[in-house]
């Protein structure tokens, strides 16, 4: 099993979010969708509807959806050996468990930056990353990296201003302005 294998066992176990429910909706994705339909409703027509809220929910679903474990894994496996932490002459599979833990731990500590969850990733990275020798001083790199990957994905996907950077400025919606 890969280390990526045993982090969904182990998930599954601790009842972890699944994906289940109408069309396999995703709890994380559609509770982003229905915030941003919402806010993206409350713009447009001056309410939050519920049809903004079931409409965000579907694209939050997607969202959710669309990371793909493998694709990541491909993207990494391509670009790794670019990124500045790596050491000259490590292989991809010394830091594969990393990038992997970095992806899924962006899932499982949504709503939290990376430094928040640090100290939970810290404690457990012995326990997931299989083979590879890196300390988490040094597997922490690509973790932040994978996550931060995930994170942009999700930030560009999601309509209106997910991780609130945007705070109070007026922003345009179609043709009308609001302020998130």
């Amino acid at each position: 099993m890969t280390s990526s294998t045993l982090e969904r066992e182990r998930d599954k176990t601790a009842g972890a979010a699944t994906i289940s429910g109408p069309l396999g909706a995703h709890p994380v994705g559609t509770g982003l969708g229905v915030a941003a339909g919402s806010v993206a409703a409350d713009a447009l027509f001056g309410t939050v509807g519920r049809e903004g809220a079931v409409a965000g929910a579907v694209a939050g679903n997607t969202i959710a959806e669309s990371i793909d474990p493998a694709a990541e894994e491909a993207y990494w496996r391509e670009n790794y050996s670019s990124r500045p932490y790596v050491t000259r002459g490590a292989t991809f599979n010394e830091y594969r468990p990393a990038y992997s833990y970095g992806v899924d731990a962006h899932r499982r500590y949504e709503g939290q930056s990376f430094e928040q969850a640090e100290p939970e990733l810290m404690r457990d990275w012995d326990r997931v990353k299989g083979m590879s020798s890196l300390t988490w001083e040094n597997a922490k790199h690509a973790a932040r990296d994978s996550w931060q990957r995930v994170r942009d994905f999700v930030e560009s996907a999601t309509p209106g201003d997910s991780d609130h950077d945007l705070g109070s400025k007026p922003t345009t919606i179609g043709c009308h302005e609001a302020a998130i």
